[in-house]
């Protein structure tokens, strides 16, 4: 069988289905403008890179997106083209719907089954926009929030169904939609994150750190930014700090900005966050990005793990977080309560409460042994329902089921 998958970005939510695929056999192709990894048995072809986007009048500001969308489309319906001319027809094609990669593949592959990966679904309400206290979208926002939904749109008509990693990311597709997007989460590896009490990290200036010597307050996010509640750890961080000044905290991630917009005036929201609160510098860490295998031993030496978000996107990190069995004090934003449930396998505090944030780290460090019930429940909620092999397992099904539909 050839599976192709379509990511703008190398192989994103894919790279454990492609590299079990490739492994057991399978001829498995990457159609993709960029690539951030090669895997074993696994054919990386690359179209053309689309400029981006103009923003510099009204029509391009309302069009842009769309358009970007549709020439990304043309090139990957132009690979396939090409493939099928040189009888390199794929069997099946999953690929990611949010950027008009799959827009056209079934006008070039009409008799080839497409799968799409549904991952998010703007909204002017019910997700993040809005969220924030001073955030009111205007009618101009609506209406380019509406606009950006049109590839995803067209895609979701053309293909044969589409797959999606929360029943919460589904829900904000349009129900006549839903009953054709199934729920599958793309898994964590439950044998490589999982708890280890044994576990060290040693720091660039030479410091070892192991559990609960000093207490560690993780956070990690891919930039440290808004959408997932920097301001808000950081300033709970002063909190504790002020109380408990053995605690360390290491906050893991860029100094970009992924969603959402800068600080006022640039920069990073890091710099521009620190200079507003009194912080000493021995008490706080910032490694910037670090690799994966790091980042398991910070979960695992982790005495509590920060875990904030809008409604938006749930975050690899949180699963494996709660895999290495670290305690997970999370938002209660929709995507987090439809994994934690307060109080059973971690705990949950509003967003905007930073003194329930500080107050909840305090109590976990007060005493750490009260939650070690919450920490096996984590990771068993993991092995039910994120385990890799399992999850490997049911996108495997749902890729026979649609091949034996035709």
């Amino acid at each position: 069988m050839h599976v192709a998958f379509v990511h703008r970005r190398g192989f994103g939510q894919f790279a454990a289905l492609a590299e079990h695929l490739g492994a057991n056999g399978h001829d498995v192709s990457l159609i993709c403008e960029t690539v951030d990894r090669r895997l074993p048995s696994v054919r990386v072809i690359r179209h053309r890179v689309e400029p981006g986007p103009r923003a510099d009048e009204m029509m391009a500001r309302h069009l842009g997106i769309p358009d970007h969308h549709v020439r990304i489309g043309h090139r990957v319906a132009e690979t396939f083209d090409s493939m099928a001319r040189h009888g390199e027809r794929p069997d099946i094609v999953i690929g990611h719907i949010g950027w008009g990669s799959m827009m056209f593949v079934k006008d070039v592959l009409p008799q080839v089954p497409a799968i799409g990966y549904c991952e998010f679904f703007y909204r002017a309400e019910g997700a993040d926009v809005g969220f924030a206290p001073d955030d009111n979208p205007d009618a101009d926002t609506r209406k380019r929030l509406r606009l950006r939904n049109i590839a995803q749109l067209l895609s979701l008509d053309a293909i044969d169904g589409g797959i999606s990693p929360t029943y919460w990311q589904k829900s904000l597709y349009p129900a006549a939609a839903q009953n054709r997007i199934a729920v599958c989460h793309e898994g964590v590896d439950t044998q490589r994150f999982r708890p280890d009490l044994n576990a060290t990290l040693k720091l660039p200036d030479g410091r070892v750190l192991k559990a609960g010597d000093p207490p560690i307050i993780t956070f990690v996010a891919r930039d440290l930014e808004p959408y997932r509640g920097f301001p808000q750890a950081l300033e709970a961080a002063a909190k504790v700090i002020r109380k408990n000044p053995d605690a360390l905290f290491v906050f893991v991630g860029g100094d970009g900005v992924s969603y959402g917009n800068p600080p006022p005036g640039g920069g990073s929201w890091k710099d521009a966050l620190l200079a507003a609160h009194d912080i000493p510098p021995d008490r706080i860490l910032f490694p910037g990005p670090i690799a994966h295998d790091l980042l398991r031993k910070l979960y695992q030496i982790s005495t509590a793990h920060i875990y904030l978000t809008y409604p938006f996107v749930l975050s690899w990190s949180v699963i494996e977080a709660m895999a290495c069995g670290a305690l997970v004090i999370g938002s209660d934003t929709a995507p987090v309560k439809e994994v934690i449930r307060s109080g059973q396998n971690g705990l949950l505090v509003p967003f905007y409460d930073t003194d329930a944030l500080a107050e909840t780290i305090l109590r976990v460090l007060h005493e750490p042994g009260d939650f070690l019930p919450m920490r096996l429940a984590a990771r068993k909620t993991i092995e039910r329902r994120f385990r890799l092999i399992d999850c490997i397992s049911r996108q495997k099904s749902l890729i026979n089921s649609v091949l034996r539909a035709g």
